[in-house]
């Protein structure tokens, strides 16, 4: 497994083998970052059940300003540990071993708000509609954030959770890449929150 495209490009990660942790296959990572293209460039990325951590990886080599990884795994935080390390980016990757919910009140308690937060479970537990739903209220999400889930294809979820709703959805085969966003009411709200704040 090797990153894609950016400055680390072609850099092999530690094989994923070692821990029985299934990546995300190298095409629709792929296709994921053709979407977000300059999106990732100075972004503040979350990568939720981060498994090998090839995904928020892939965005710091693509231009990501920070990283931060999610898993309640040892072995899959050990790895990302290690990638950060082969890769030089420890010093804007930071690792977190803990489960969503707690990682998600940990990160909202200390102020923490991303542009891209990337939600990749293991398949058929559910996990992707619970983690939305404690994201449901965006309180880690910039205001023009993504948040972009990864599931199987038979996997239903819902058009809206909360604050946040789906504006996009792409099939890969049996992956599932589904993209959310505030809705745009209270994607205006926040506008207007902010520019008050901002002239103050």
């Amino acid at each position: 497994m090797r990153i894609i495209s950016g400055s680390r490009r072609g850099h092999r990660l530690v094989e994923w083998q070692e821990s029985g942790i299934r990546p995300m296959r190298d095409f629709v990572r792929s296709a994921l970052f053709s979407i977000l293209g300059d999106l990732v460039v100075n972004s503040h990325f979350l990568d939720l059940f981060c498994g090998t951590g090839s995904v928020g990886l892939e965005a710091l080599s693509r231009g990501a300003a920070e990283a931060t990884f999610v898993d309640r795994s040892p072995r899959a935080c050990g790895i990302v540990s290690r990638n950060l390390d082969l890769l030089g980016f420890l010093d804007v990757g930071g690792v977190l071993q803990l489960d969503y919910e707690t990682a998600i009140d940990h990160l909202q308690r200390r102020g923490k708000r991303y542009d891209l937060i990337f939600v990749g479970p293991p398949y058929d537990k559910g996990l992707a509609e619970a983690a939305l739903r404690t994201m449901a209220e965006g309180a880690i999400l910039v205001k023009n954030g993504f948040i972009i889930t990864e599931v199987r294809n038979k996997t239903h979820l819902e058009d809206r959770y909360g604050l946040v709703e789906r504006f996009d959805k792409r099939t890969y085969g049996d992956n599932v890449l589904d993209f959310y966003s505030f809705a745009e009411s209270t994607g205006s709200e926040q506008d207007n929150e902010e520019g008050d704040e901002e002239e103050q």
